[in-house]
Parts: structure tokens; C-alpha cells; sequence
């Protein structure tokens, strides 16, 4: 049997991570048995589904990696486009009275619901219309021609219904428990159990791999797979993905979207190996490259308990693969992010690489990358208020005057072995010691008290603008004097 997995987000939002994770195990679950991944859009959510959240999804899906053996752009991958398909099986369902058409009123149903939990009762419809008699040649529902009804799936009311879960291990449910769910509206179209159950069919998807909050959905369309004629897929059902406090991951934890972990610079490298273990396990190791989650994966080794959240463990991830990019590699990645807050980009390619080897070992992400390089990239910097009162003070004027003197007179390679040469000398004529200078320095140049070593700093920046920076704090240290 060739493996057919498939994913199928709805385009109403972004891509949640817990969402996500489930289309991940679809795919390595595909490439490890070398079978096809499909991308299906679970479009029927007409009022709420954009063409916005579509390309968000897509873009996400391509920057993890995920790619797709057949979906979109092809169109016969959009639920909305099958609409006709699915009326025709709910259509096959009626004419075998497999299901049956449902005159209660939405204010009948209410009623119904309301007795059904002040009776303690699970509020599943009682099958009022089941019984009753209709023409062999009913057609759907159509208000506009006065057919104004549901229709409803005839679930079996004896025997069991039997899920052998490639994760939670075998589940059965008494079919008189399962309630005969709507699958055509009153309006004509078909819902998501319909349509999800006759898409997978079609498209000969052999494992579906979901939520567990899906659990409850499974025996009904397992039902309607036989009812309409078709073998079964398999079912892996994965536990929720919770938040530090024990509740399912929500926007209170912080980002839960793939696009916002984007749009902060996480690398994709990190967020699929990270989503990976959230549930998956391989012996003790914590970091996969993709081949390796590929040639491991398995549905025996995930967990049957919730994963939790952990974003300080993705942050440790990215981390680790930042530091394995190239300073070349980095150069070209954070330039969208540069530009992102309006800042020019350098056009020196070399000069860019070398500011970013500076800042490689303390930047976490991209994001925070581009804004640890604001000093090398701007010249309108305002020094922190704090930092200046306690390093800026009038007896460090003259040693940073001279400092920036002896800087502007070096010829030749500006390197930091030369820049340490003119350090010690003006620390000597001065009798200082590193840190009685080099923090007075640092504030002039990168507005803070943290930063890189200051000899690459003063290498980076150059010397024109190393000496115009001090010039600048040696007049503000003058001006602040005169008015005191």
C-alpha cells in the first residue's frame, strides 16, 4: 500500500502550532514510507475563510519545508470546489435511505437541548424524524423552492464502532451513543464531516493524522465512509498541545501562530525540529536535522500524553541553529528584517557579515540580530540616560579626546590589533585602567554598557565614525559641565 497523507487547514486564520504539529507528523509519516503528502483546503467556512489566511498558510508551509506532492494551486484541493460532489453522495445517502430529511425547526432543536441537560442528558438529537415516510425522489433542501430542511445521517443505533488509533491504541464507542449529525444544511450545502469524509475518500488518503479533540468526530465518519461504500483510513490522533499552565495553547501564552515565530526571524530548521519532539520522541536526542526526523519518525514512539509549550526551549533551538548558519549566511538574512524597521541597508556585503559576526553569539533570532546591529547601522543613536550619567562624567572628557585623536591619525589597516596599540597608549598616558575607558567608550559608540568586545566594535564602525561618535560624547560631556 502507498502511504497517503494529507493535511487540510482551513483558511480562516493563521496557522496554529498545535494545527501544525499535526500536519508535520503527516508529512514525515509520508516521506519516511516514501508515500505522497497532500495538501487539501478546507475552504467551506465561506464567511471567514480570505484569500490572506490562504497565502499565509501556503507561505508557512513552504518556509517549514513541507512541501506537498498535490494541492494548490490546483483547485480540485479547495472544498468549495467539490460542493456539487458532496451534494451528489449526500444525495446517494438519501436515495438508500442512509440518511433522511429533518423538519425540526432550530427553536425545536434548542428546546430539545435545554430539556436534555436539565434531564442530565447528552444533548444528542432524538431522532424525531427518523421514521418518518418521504418520497423516494426527495431532493435536497432549497428554500427558495420551498424545500426547507436538513438532512441527516442515519447512524447505525446497535453495535459498536471500533478506532484501532495509531496512537492512543484501540477505542470503541456503542453506536447508539453517536447522534445522526446534519450533513446537508438547510441551505443546501454540505458540512465539514461530509465533505472531509468524501474529500479523503476521493483522494485515497490512507492515514489521517489530527487533534484528539477530532476523537469524537472519527466513529461518526468511519460510519459514513462504509455508508458510502469506502474502506477507512487509518487515524493517528494527537494530544493537544497545552500551555505552561496546563490549558490548551492559546494567544494568553504568547504567539502561537507559525507566522509570528516567522515574523520574529526563528529558523525554520528550529521550529520543525522543535514541533517534532513536542510529542515525538528518539531515544534522548533533542536536535534533528530534517533527513534525520524523516529516517526516524514514527507513530509508535509519540507520546499519548499532552504536549506542553515551551517557548524558552524553541528560543534554546534557534539559538543552537543561528549559531550554525554562516556570518555570510546571516548577512543576507537579516536584511529583511533590517528593512523591516526602516533602516537602510549596507550595500557592503562584507561590511554587513562582518558587524553580524560581532553580534552572532548574542542574538537569539533574526529580529533580535537586526536590533542588537542598530548602532552599526545608525548614526542618530541616543545614548541610554542612565549610562550616560554614570560613564559619561567630566574626568573621562580628555582620556576620549585623545582617544579619538590618536584613532583618526592611524594609517593604514584600521584592525583591532591597531586599534588595541592606541587603547593602551592613551590608558598608559592617563594611568587607566581597560574598563575605566572601554565603558565610557562603549556608551559613546553603541548608546549602551552592553555590547561586543570594543575593539571589534571600533573595527566595525570604522574610524570616521568611531572618532565622530566620540567627538560627540566629549561635546556632550562639555555641554552638560557649561550648564551645570
Amino acid at each position: 500500500m502507498t502511504v497517503r497523507s494529507r493535511f487540510a487547514p482551513s483558511p480562516t486564520g493563521s496557522l496554529h502550532i498545535g494545527n501544525v504539529r499535526s500536519g508535520l507528523f503527516a508529512w514525515l509519516f509520508a516521506r519516511h514510507h516514501g508515500g505522497a503528502f497532500i495538501l487539501r483546503i478546507d475552504d467551506t467556512d465561506r464567511e471567514r475563510s480570505t484569500e490572506q489566511s490562504l497565502q499565509e498558510i501556503l507561505t508557512d508551509l513552504q518556509w517549514l519545508g513541507m512541501d506537498w506532492d498535490e494541492g494548490p494551486p490546483d483547485r480540485k484541493y479547495f472544498q468549495t470546489s467539490r460542493v456539487e460532489r458532496h451534494r451528489e453522495a449526500a444525495l446517494q445517502l438519501l436515495r438508500e435511505r442512509k440518511a433522511y430529511p429533518c423538519y425540526c425547526s432550530a427553536e425545536e432543536l434548542e428546546a430539545k437541548r435545554k430539556a436534555a441537560e436539565r434531564e442530565h442528558r447528552r444533548p444528542m438529537y432524538d431522532r424525531t424524524c427518523r421514521g418518518k415516510e418521504f418520497p423516494a425522489d426527495l431532493e435536497l433542501p432549497d428554500k427558495s423552492k420551498g424545500r426547507n430542511y436538513t438532512i441527516r445521517f442515519a447512524m447505525p443505533t446497535e453495535g459498536e464502532t471500533a478506532v484501532d488509533d495509531l496512537v492512543k491504541g484501540r477505542m470503541v464507542f456503542n453506536n447508539s451513543d453517536l447522534d445522526d449529525l446534519i450533513i446537508i444544511r438547510s441551505d443546501g450545502s454540505p458540512v465539514y464531516n461530509l465533505a472531509s469524509v468524501l474529500d479523503d475518500a476521493d483522494f485515497q488518503i490512507t492515514h489521517i493524522v489530527r487533534g484528539d479533540d477530532h476523537v469524537p468526530n472519527t466513529p461518526r465518519q468511519i460510519q459514513m465512509f462504509l455508508a458510502l461504500g469506502f474502506a477507512p483510513p487509518a487515524f493517528a490522533h494527537m494530544p493537544q498541545v497545552l500551555g505552561p499552565d496546563g490549558s490548551p495553547l492559546s494567544k494568553r501564552h504568547g504567539a502561537t501562530s507559525v507566522v509570528a515565530y516567522r515574523e520574529s526571524g526563528y529558523f525554520p530548521e528550529a521550529m520543525l525540529n522543535y514541533l517534532a519532539r513536542l510529542g515525538w520522541s528518539h531515544g534522548d536526542q533533542e536536535i534533528f536535522c530534517k533527513d534525520e526526523l524523516i529516517e526516524y519518525f514514527g507513530f509508535a514512539a509519540c507520546g499519548k500524553s499532552a504536549g506542553v509549550f515551551n517557548a524558552e526551549k524553541l528560543l534554546w533551538l534557534n539559538f543552537h541553529y543561528l549559531k550554525q548558519h554562516t556570518a555570510a549566511e546571516l548577512a543576507q538574512q537579516v536584511k529583511p528584517f533590517i528593512a523591516k524597521r526602516g533602516w537602510p541597508i549596507p550595500g557592503d556585503d562584507a561590511w554587513l557579515e562582518g558587524a553580524v559576526a560581532t553580534l552572532r553569539e548574542r542574538a537569539k533570532t533574526l529580529n533580535e540580530l537586526a536590533e542588537f546591529a542598530s548602532f552599526y547601522l545608525r548614526d542618530d543613536i541616543e545614548p541610554e540616560a542612565k549610562a550616560v550619567a554614570k560613564f559619561l562624567k567630566p574626568d573621562i572628557s580628555e582620556p576620549l579626546k585623545t582617544l579619538a585623536d590618536e584613532l583618526s591619525n592611524v594609517n593604514g589597516d584600521f584592525s583591532e590589533a591597531a586599534i588595541q596599540a592606541v587603547f593602551e597608549h592613551v590608558l598608559a598616558s592617563f594611568s587607566l585602567k581597560l574598563g575605566q575607558l572601554a565603558q565610557p567608550v562603549r556608551v559613546a559608540l553603541t548608546g549602551g554598557t552592553v555590547s561586543p568586545g570594543i575593539y571589534e566594535v571600533i573595527a566595525v564602525l570604522g574610524k570616521q565614525r568611531t572618532v565622530a561618535r566620540l567627538h560627540a560624547a566629549v561635546d556632550r560631556i562639555r555641554g552638560a559641565s557649561a550648564h551645570a
